[in-house]
């Protein structure tokens, strides 16, 4: 298989659409998942726990030197950035990245570095322009960028900063994302 991990980003509308498609992926989904949710830096582990009952994946907040495993989900923790280093996450209390802690640019310029080629990174619905650059340098890295059809997006800030960052990223209606990814991490015969 190409790719070896994902990674998410997303803000305002971000629950729902995080929801839609963690509930279509199936427990033999075979990539490690992390996602940068905007939320309050006094949020606690209801988010986690939230999406645990919709995902047949599990899915927990990521703790510092945490080892990165195939079909699990993980979360950046509020108020921390999330990073990507091969085989295992970090986190860091640097400064906010565009007004936001975790921020989606510094996860995914972090998973490029990481894992070049082989990481899908998905922009979905937000406020702001976080996580274009991230996408941009996975691009540039020869990885899959996708970023949710603006017209499905709660806010369609976000996406449409992503896709004015990278032209070629492939746009997606939410519900067909899942099946997307399903797709691509099908063995080739």
């Amino acid at each position: 298989m190409k790719f070896e991990i994902v990674v998410i980003g997303t803000s305002l509308g971000g629950l729902q659409a995080l929801e839609v498609i963690l509930s279509s992926l199936p427990k033999t989904f075979p990539l490690p998942i992390a996602i940068a949710q905007h939320r309050h830096k006094s949020s606690d582990g209801e988010l986690v726990h939230f999406l645990q009952q919709r995902s047949l994946l599990p899915v927990v907040d990521v703790e510092d030197k945490q080892a990165i495993v195939p079909g699990n989900v993980y979360f950046a923790p509020a108020d921390y950035h999330l990073l990507v280093e091969p085989g295992h996450f970090s986190l860091s209390t640097e400064a906010p990245v565009s007004y936001a802690r975790p921020s989606i640019d510094v996860l995914f310029e972090s998973v490029a570095d990481a894992y070049q080629e082989r990481v899908i990174g998905v922009i979905l619905t937000g406020a702001s322009h976080d996580g274009a650059q991230g996408l941009l340098k996975i691009n540039a890295y020869s990885g899959l960028a996708i970023v949710q059809a603006p017209e499905t997006s709660v806010s369609r800030t976000m996406p449409d900063a992503a896709i004015t960052a990278v032209p070629s990223a492939k746009i997606i209606p939410l519900s067909e994302i899942s099946p997307f990814l399903v797709n691509l991490c099908r063995p080739s015969s």
